[in-house]
């Protein structure tokens, strides 16, 4: 049984910042962006006036699914977990859009990190860690490896649910553009590199 091709991890982390970079920029000029959109989405004329957030969130959209088509060029398939985000990002943008209303794309983050955590917890409730079917093919660990792995981040991603929820109603919507990209990605990268004293205690030699 031949391995499933990854992603460049160099790639891989462009297709994943890529599009927040760009939902960023689009919040902070979205007049650079208003004359590409309009003719397919003619209300974001009458938003710009008051938020830069629904043209970002129409470059984001677009940018998430040109992601996924790169993806998938590339590796002839689409991995889980950006195709759920994916989904969730077009219908959270598409409801953002049509109701002019900001409320949906900032839930986004949170439904995402909730349905991850649940996922997470519901594996191993079932005493099957759905870490290692994901990555088995990268990280070799033992049984007990992969359950405390998946423990600390179903409690990571339960934590960034909560820590999204207080940003985006405590705080302006610029502030949360800007911290779903300078906040949540470092966040995330540092969490990620913290967990390798664990797996490389528990790595199963084959």
């Amino acid at each position: 049984m031949t391995e499933k091709e990854q992603l460049n991890p160099f790639v891989k982390l462009a297709l994943d910042i890529g599009p927040l970079v760009l939902f960023f920029f689009a919040n902070s000029r979205p007049g650079l962006f208003l004359p590409l959109l309009t003719p397919f989405i003619p209300g974001l004329a009458a938003d710009i006036q008051r938020s830069g957030i629904f043209v970002a969130t129409a470059v984001f959209m677009v940018a998430v699914l040109a992601a996924l088509i790169v993806s998938y060029v590339m590796i002839r398939r689409l991995p889980v977990m950006p195709l759920v985000s994916a989904l969730i990002v077009f219908v959270f943008g598409g409801l953002t859009l049509v109701l002019h209303d900001d409320t949906f794309i900032k839930l986004k983050p949170t439904l995402i990190y909730v349905l991850f955590a649940a996922v997470l917890f519901g594996g191993l409730i079932a005493r099957k860690p759905l870490l290692s079917t994901v990555f088995d093919s990268v990280f070799n660990l033992t049984e007990e490896g992969w359950r405390k792995l998946t423990v600390r981040w179903a409690l990571f991603f339960v934590a960034m649910a909560i820590l999204n929820e207080l940003v985006w109603r405590t705080q302006s919507t610029d502030f949360w553009v800007s911290f779903k990209l300078f906040g949540f990605m470092p966040l995330t990268f540092v969490f990620a590199m913290a967990q390798y004293p664990l797996m490389k205690r528990y790595h199963e030699d084959q």
